[in-house]
């Protein structure tokens, strides 16, 4: 039941090329850098990702963006990663984007074994172009299919060697999220500890691999300042 690994390299390890990954974060919020890096060093390439964003030039998602690792994005905001634009505007990136709600709800549907559902987002714009719609109560929705991944990286405040864990602030926007839709999870969490039953936000069976990180960077995605 000990789901505690000795280093991030050792978590993702087994993750291959051509891999797909859902990765948690919200900006530059909750961002789990450290398994990030690992995956960069390790080499590995080919990967679709499924992530809120993809960070920015330097960190997030955007190192592993600026290596050329990243064949598929999707996303739904990408507007703060110069790179991210170049690589779309190239044609060396595939690129979906999702409305942020939407993206939301697939990655939950995934992880709660929902293989779609209908949504009022996107009707009547290209997202819905081709996809199945249906009215219910005079309203028209779009059929959106659920995300599930090979693999999920996430971050969190806290967690326990069971794999429970605890998210700080917004950081618990899109990382619950990710890790339920991953079929092995790995999580970055600053402190490894013991919870009371309800002290839990995401129980340890959608987490597979606890790795300790210890108190994580946390930069600030646009700093504003008064005289």
């Amino acid at each position: 039941m000990d789901k505690v690994v000795s280093s991030a390299a050792a978590a993702v390890a087994d993750v291959p090329d051509g891999a797909s990954v859902a990765v948690g974060g919200f900006g530059l919020c909750g961002i789990p850098m450290n398994v990030i890096t690992a995956l960069l060093d390790r080499g590995t390439t080919g990967l679709r990702v499924v992530s809120n964003n993809c960070g920015v030039d330097d960190w997030g998602l955007g190192v592993l963006l600026a290596e050329g690792r990243i064949a598929h994005m999707t996303a739904s905001y990408v507007g703060e990663n110069k790179e991210f634009a170049r690589q779309y505007m190239g044609g060396e990136l595939e690129v979906e984007l999702v409305p942020q709600g939407t993206l939301a709800e697939r990655l939950r549907a995934g992880g709660c074994g929902i293989p779609a559902f209908y949504t009022p987002a996107g009707v009547g714009t290209p997202i819905a172009g081709g996809r199945e719609t249906r009215d219910f109560d005079g309203r028209t929705y779009v059929l959106e299919e659920a995300i599930t991944t090979d693999f999920a990286l996430v971050h969190a405040a806290r967690g326990d060697r069971f794999g429970n864990l605890a998210f700080h602030a917004s950081a618990r926007n899109f990382n619950p999220l990710a890790a339920m839709a991953g079929r092995i999870t790995i999580a970055q969490v600053e402190e490894v500890t013991d919870f009371a039953p309800d002290e839990i936000h995401l129980p340890g069976i959608f987490v597979h691999r606890v790795v300790p990180a210890g108190l994580a960077e946390k930069r600030i995605e646009k700093e504003t300042t008064s005289r």
